[in-house]
């Protein structure tokens, strides 16, 4: 297969046979426009059979001049947006991002990174959040009422965020509250029954949530911190939305897999019996990404025939016999900063998402670097961001449009707000991933 830096050049010229190369389904040849109308859907890519809440936001039409100008043209159009705006506006660009909008963004990083980009710039009176919604939910936490967030494309949502949804723990909750607390089983040195921790990948709403019942967030980087943090005030964990993400980081902290039954919402006590549950230090949502979900031992056993020697690091939102077999894990900054400091020659075996394994493939020549899925296949939902939606939004704003903005109610905020801030407080380490 041809490596470009560009994951959509390289999806067209696979498309066109002027490339090797397979990609997960034809569709992503199409514009993403063409998915914002009819039934909602995650869009081609790694989510596209995931199933998708009936009330995920959807996308209107984007205005006819946007889809049928050239690259080069709305590539001039947001050059000469972003001049005219200046410090006015900060766009912010998550390393899963396609490189013909990553190339416009002021920072570039993972979504907590980008979270403190935006609340580092209380000068910018918009933060045009080229990721996904709950990134753009959380630049909003973080930042002033007088900053607006903008997602360019509302229908770039995340199909593992939607896994956990706000009625469903809280159902769980009330479950669990009356098993433990029910039967009077509450710590008699004040420790809580259970902590609820929460992935950054997660919405507001259950961010909220885990502020108001004593919990926290945790990110790739920090889940362990996070976790000891959790286990310092409280008998056992309930983590979502992302099972492999708490699995791998409990048991990297040496809890069993017997101690770490999975919740299924839509099952009474998740599936489980009040023993299991009892004996549960980790209660794990039934939720994944399906980006991280596609690799497998077989491709690290292939990559290792291939390329005797070659260093295989995915991300720990990858499954559990994945990342035991790979021969490290950390976070998409762990990630690129282990490429940055390698000796020159070395080979690199990556799993994560597409977009940013072919990009740092294209920045560091004096490497081999390709990702452990043969097959192209980005995220869906940071495939809906397109330039097109990049130029739109920007123009409006030099118009004095806000254009797709994301607000957090308040109260929602205010709790969200609270479980953000003892995140901070638990000064994340670099145990998993720097």
């Amino acid at each position: 297969m041809t490596i470009t830096a560009s994951v959509d050049r390289t999806i067209q010229l696979i498309g066109s046979g002027e490339a090797s190369g397979e990609t997960c389904t034809p569709d992503l040849l199409e514009a993403p426009w063409q998915f914002d109308l009819g039934m909602p859907s995650y869009g081609p890519g790694a989510s596209m059979d995931d199933p998708i809440p009936a009330d995920t936001p959807r996308q209107g039409e984007l205005p006819r001049e946007y889809r049928d100008a050239s690259a080069e043209e709305l590539a001039e159009r947001i050059r000469v947006a972003k001049n005219t705006l200046g410090e006015r506006v900060m766009v912010l660009g998550h390393f899963y991002q396609r490189d013909e909008v990553v190339q416009f963004a002021d920072f570039v990083g993972d979504s907590f990174q980008l979270a403190n980009a935006a609340k580092a710039h209380p000068e910018a009176e918009a933060i045009v959040f080229c990721g996904v919604h709950f990134m753009a939910e959380t630049a909003d936490i973080l930042t002033s009422d007088a900053q607006s967030v903008i997602l360019p494309n509302l229908a770039a949502g995340c199909s593992m965020a939607d896994m956990a949804d706000i009625d469903s723990v809280e159902e769980a909750w009330e479950q669990l509250m009356a098993l433990y607390e029910g039967e009077g089983r509450a710590d008699a040195g004040g420790a809580a029954s259970v902590i609820p921790v929460t992935y950054m990948n997660s919405s507001a709403a259950l961010k909220a949530f885990c502020g108001r019942h004593g919990g926290i967030v945790c990110t790739s980087s920090n889940a362990d911190t996070v976790l000891r943090w959790a286990f310092e005030r409280g008998e056992r964990v309930l983590f979502f939305p992302d099972q492999h993400l708490g699995r791998n980081t409990a048991k990297a902290m040496g809890i069993p897999l017997s101690a770490m039954p999975m919740w299924n919402p839509r099952k009474p006590f998740g599936g489980n019996d009040a023993q299991t549950l009892n004996d549960a230090k980790v209660i794990l949502w039934q939720g994944f990404c399906s980006v991280h979900k596609r690799f497998s031992v077989a491709q690290i056993e292939q990559a290792r025939v291939d390329f005797p020697g070659v260093r295989v690091i995915v991300h720990p939102e990858c499954p559990m016999d994945v990342v035991d077999a790979a021969d490290e894990y950390g976070s998409t900054d762990y990630i690129t900063k282990a490429i940055q400091a390698a000796p020159a020659g070395s080979t690199f075996a990556i799993g994560t998402e597409i977009n940013l394994v072919q990009r740092l493939a294209a920045e560091h020549p004096e490497h081999t670097i390709f990702c452990l899925d043969p097959v192209v296949c980005p995220c869906s939902t940071m495939y809906r961001i397109h330039p097109g939606y990049l130029a739109w939004v920007l123009e409006g704003l030099v118009r004095g449009e806000v254009i797709n903005r994301i607000p957090v109610d308040a109260d929602v905020a205010r709790h969200a707000r609270v479980a953000l801030e003892r995140m901070l407080a638990a000064k994340p380490g670099s145990t998993m991933a720097a």
